[in-house]
């Protein structure tokens, strides 16, 4: 996401103050917080203050750990876990600590973000879809049942401020390495209101437009509409 672009300088130095590496560390998926950068590395969460210094190990159970949001607040860590074969929804308190599963469901449910009031998690999963496609859910982070959002199909997704707006994409990627692909499934990304689902589209001319992110009153999001993939408003 628009995050990733922002932390490449920060990964590309290195995550800790420890000496140079001799090879490059394979970090991926970072997130901030106003104090912490959290991200995958060889299977498990790592946090590290912003200010740098030696990373910590957050996670450390048997499976994959991946895709970390921290929580609006900070106090908290949602991930993509994949325990016992399965894809679900966990947290973490982001001081460390054990983590806790949200969902059960047999198919996968991937982490997206948080509802901007910090009282729910918003993840992707297919399992009211009746064909291979994703739609978004809520579920609270103490645990409960999971809410679907409005919308027939969707991808990705990032709240407005207040909650009663959402930017996704209605199409999943289709070819995540292909370049200037454009046939029938590039990804445009609508606007919908949660209150009735009325639609508003960014503008664009079959271009991959994904990875949206809603910060004030601008969504902003990467796209190879001019060519290389880059950050656009």
């Amino acid at each position: 996401m628009v995050r990733t672009i922002l932390l490449s300088l920060f990964f590309a130095s290195g995550a800790t103050s420890a000496p140079a590496q001799t090879k490059p560390l394979l970090l991926q998926k970072p997130a901030l917080s106003r104090t912490q950068i959290v991200f995958s590395f060889a299977g498990d969460l790592w946090t590290v203050p912003r200010e740098g210094g030696e990373a910590q190990r957050l996670t450390s159970g048997v499976g994959v750990e991946s895709g970390p949001v921290f929580s609006p607040d900070g106090s908290e860590v949602a991930f993509t876990g994949e325990y016992d074969g399965n894809v679900d929804v966990f947290t973490v308190p982001a001081s460390g600590g054990i983590p806790k599963r949200l969902t059960w469901h047999p198919g996968p449910d991937t982490v997206i973000g948080w509802t901007p009031d910090g009282k729910g998690i918003l993840f992707r999963s297919q399992r009211n879809s009746y064909s291979r496609f994703s739609r978004l859910f809520t579920i609270p982070r103490e645990g409960g049942f999971p809410a679907e959002l409005p919308l027939p199909a969707a991808d990705q997704g990032s709240y407005s401020e207040d909650g009663s707006r959402i930017a996704y994409l209605p199409l999943s990627p289709a070819f995540a390495a292909w370049k200037r692909y454009r046939g029938g499934r590039t990804t445009p990304i609508w606007i919908a209101a949660l209150s009735d689902s009325r639609i508003e589209k960014i503008p664009r001319e079959n271009s991959n437009d994904f990875n949206p992110m809603w910060i004030g009153n601008r969504i902003y999001f990467l796209s190879d509409r001019a060519g290389a993939v880059t950050l656009y408003y």
